[in-house]
């Protein structure tokens, strides 16, 4: 499966992604997953074992619905998701932190950048699952956790837009400085997967690097159940 995993990865328009992040702050990747991964993953929501905490959108404001954060060992398709996609997002990371004149860099692996977030005491494991219902949606936010952030992530879609459930667009909102701000409605499908930046990202201009932040979120479901999988490639205090 994760041999697999790391062949579809190889397979991506690396070039194509990171000329997407760069003009839009986001990239797609189609058929990142099989259907029988997302049904996996989907059917790891049930076990509670596999979880350090669950939250409840609606009694933190954040929406309407529940996510729920994996606990260390992650299950082997997202640890390998996430140690095999850091290391193509590295660089990308790294050319962003010097267009925004930053003096950290981040180092080629997964293993190497956790080290990082550990002496900074981010050592709980970020990857999590969230779980709409009819009438959930999720509220822009950004995923930061602690001093330590990597400036992408991945979602990827579980169910499929349609037939599992209705409505729930995945949501991009940019806000470039003295500028109204742009959003973007994504409707993926099952298996695909979205790069984008978690809070800022570098845009250029004919004075050099500006920074735009950025906010994701959810609209509301209308029927059916959705899931998906978070990757955040930074661990929370």
């Amino acid at each position: 499966m994760t041999g697999a995993l790391s062949q579809r990865l190889r397979r991506v328009d690396w070039a194509l992604a990171q000329e997407s992040l760069r003009d839009f702050g986001y990239a797609r990747l189609p058929g990142l997953l099989t259907a029988e991964e997302c049904a996996s993953l989907c059917r790891l929501y049930r076990e509670d074992r596999r979880f350090r905490s669950t939250v409840d959108m609606t009694r933190h404001r954040f929406g309407v619905g529940e996510f729920r954060y994996f606990a260390n060992p992650l299950p082997r398709l997202v640890r390998q998701l996430r140690v095999h996609t850091y290391s193509y997002l590295a660089p990308v990371a790294n050319r962003w932190a010097e267009a925004l004149r930053e003096t950290r860099r981040f180092p080629p692996t997964l293993t190497a950048y956790l080290e990082l977030c550990r002496r900074r005491g981010q050592t709980k494991p970020t990857p999590l699952l969230l779980r709409y219902q009819r009438g959930g949606y999720n509220c822009l936010h950004r995923d930061l956790y602690g001093e330590e952030v990597f400036p992408i992530q991945l979602a990827v879609f579980l169910s499929r837009p349609g037939t599992d459930y209705g409505g729930g667009a995945f949501l991009l909102v940019e806000q470039r400085p003295r500028q109204q701000s742009r959003g973007e409605a994504l409707l993926p499908e099952q298996g695909d997967a979205v790069l984008f930046a978690v809070a800022e990202r570098p845009v250029e201009s004919a004075r050099g690097h500006f920074r735009a932040g950025m906010r994701h979120g959810v609209a509301s479901v209308t029927r059916g159940e959705r899931y998906t999988l978070g990757v955040i490639f930074h661990d929370a205090r």
